[in-house]
């Protein structure tokens, strides 16, 4: 999608803070981070939102959270422990429609309700 903010950075046409990269998967700082630690994790692959996979797309959730846990280990905040957050449509607190993961921590983050 040409004008989805995602894959003009996936597509190198907005420059990112990337930390993390392969065939599937793409990883950069948060612009407005929430925590000490806040990086998106998004699938090369557009898919707007969770709604959208299908049977194929089952490898690249399998990818992000593999790049997760990296990305967790190399940041330091594996052992003391992080949230993996998905936003799914716009009641769900989605503003970018290309699916994509916050992995936050580096500090004690708030109880969620629920």
């Amino acid at each position: 999608m040409s004008d989805c903010l995602f894959c003009k950075i996936v597509n190198d046409e907005i420059p990112a803070r990337k930390v993390f990269e392969n065939e599937h998967v793409l990883a950069f700082h948060d612009i407005a981070p929430q925590a000490n630690v806040h990086i998106l994790i998004i699938p090369k692959k557009h898919l707007a939102t969770m709604n959208d996979l299908t049977a194929e797309d089952a490898h690249l959730m399998g990818e992000i959270h593999l790049a997760a846990k990296q990305l967790a280990e190399e940041t330091g905040i594996s052992e003391s422990g992080y949230r993996l957050i998905n936003n799914c449509g716009e009641d769900g607190g989605q503003v970018v429609f290309h699916i994509h993961y916050h992995l936050m921590g580096g500090e004690k983050l708030g109880r969620l309700n629920g």
